[in-house]
């Protein structure tokens, strides 16, 4: 079946917050309502109107498991549109857009408002599994003896808590964290890490000119239960140079390896929210779209170099449409890391990784002037549950902000995945 276009009728996104020293002001749903609330004020149509609501979330609190459903009835959609939750790792904004996608082109929905969220400063601390072994059999005991009993077995180290999150960003098939598989991909492509840092200051550098044409369009503030405004993203800092950066320290892969905190993406909490629509629901409620999505794409591959996603998914899309990386004009690729975006231009210009990979010919380079125009997520931040909604908006605020036509955002997913999204502006005069 062909893909029938959807269109993107709106769409709005929190302020990235970095996480700091302690859980952050905002739920996963609070962020997510925010940013909704604010889109759906200023359609023609009503939170009622709505066919289903459809959130990604990686990280959703034991009270908003379903955080879809939450979010659907805090926005004051009513008990009768059904709100539900996906989650795809790094992609799970994306694939709440597809999953509208989907149910649009199938007839199910018209109208469906979808996105991501994450708070990661809140992801949880576990007990160890010794610990929850051990509070069993103390809630088991009874009697003074047993109790005393159980007391003689407990160890301090049991105390010793999980990271939820250091857990989460562990892949458990191959054992590495993902920044050690961005790792692999600056051993495999000779990538430096004088490049790594290069990059990571250029993506800082173009967020804080982005900034100083004005507010961001795509940005609804924040304001928190003490009334405090949090009106941009807060971890663009002007200082990440090169020089400064080089004086950080490897993270991963102590102590030769070269991925540090300043050339990887923040562990940041926001939220990105679109409204979708089907052509009948444009024509029906008169609306003006940002764009349309025209096409979409999947793909798996070695978890150890899952960086290389964007790669993988955009490709096929490329072939589809008869178009060269070049053709388009503004490519998102989510920026996990600075070697994992330069890892996947030097797969695209490696002949051999090509043929073995993608059964084609080398691309060739992708221009850097059309990649990441406004700075990514290494300066912006990185709320896994939000990314790969955020990118396809803002992918279509940055072509029609420079009168532009096409453009392709893309995204690692940990676990060795990819997912693409072929995008395009609307002429003014029609919808």
């Amino acid at each position: 079946m062909a893909f029938k276009p959807v269109y993107v009728v709106d769409g709005l996104r929190t302020p990235f917050l970095k996480a700091r020293s302690g859980p952050g002001p905002f739920s996963a749903g609070d962020l997510a309502v925010q940013a909704g609330r604010a889109l759906l004020l200023h359609q023609p149509f009503a939170p009622a109107d709505l066919d289903e609501v459809i959130v990604g979330c990686a990280a959703p609190s034991p009270d908003e498991v379903n955080i879809g459903r939450v979010i659907a009835l805090r926005l004051g959609c009513g008990n009768k549109v059904p709100g539900w939750t996906v989650m795809r790792n790094c992609a799970s904004g994306m694939q709440a857009l597809d999953s509208g996608i989907a149910n649009i082109q199938s007839g199910r929905s018209e109208l469906v408002l979808a996105g991501g969220t994450d708070a990661l400063s809140r992801a949880p601390v576990l007990f160890s599994d010794d610990m929850v072994r051990w509070l069993a059999g103390w809630y088991a005991a009874r009697g003074a003896g047993a109790k005393l009993a159980a007391l003689r077995r407990f160890r301090l180290r049991n105390l010793a808590p999980v990271i939820g999150l250091l857990k989460g960003l562990t892949d458990p098939v191959v054992g590495l964290s993902m920044g050690q598989t961005a790792e692999n991909l600056a051993t495999r492509f000779g990538i430096d890490r004088a490049a790594m840092d290069a990059y990571a200051a250029e993506s800082h550098r173009r967020a804080l000119a982005a900034r100083a044409t004005g507010p961001m369009g795509e940005i609804a503030p924040l304001i928190d239960t003490q009334g405090r405004l949090y009106p941009e993203d807060d971890g663009v800092r002007a200082d990440s140079t090169p020089e400064k950066l080089a004086t950080l320290k490897p993270v991963f892969d102590k102590p030769w390896g070269n991925i540090t905190a300043g050339n990887s993406s923040q562990v940041t909490d926001g939220a990105a929210m679109l409204a979708l629509a089907s052509e009948e629901a444009v024509r029906k409620w008169n609306l003006r779209p940002l764009g349309r999505i025209v096409d979409s794409q999947w793909a798996g591959l070695d978890p150890a170099q899952m960086g290389l996603g964007p790669v993988h998914a955009a490709t096929p899309i490329l072939q589809r449409h008869g178009l060269g990386l070049n053709d388009l004009d503004l490519w998102e690729i989510n920026e996990a890391f600075a070697a994992q975006v330069l890892g996947c231009l030097a797969a695209w210009r490696d002949e051999a990784y090509c043929r073995e990979h993608l059964g084609t010919a080398a691309w060739g380079d992708l221009d850097p002037a059309r990649l990441n125009v406004d700075g990514g997520a290494i300066a912006i931040g990185h709320p896994v549950g939000a990314s790969g909604a955020r990118i396809v908006l803002h992918l279509l605020d940055a072509l029609k902000r420079r009168g532009a036509r096409r453009g392709m955002a893309a995204i690692c997913i940990g676990g060795g995945q990819g997912g693409a999204m072929l995008v395009e502006t609307l002429d003014e005069d029609r919808p």
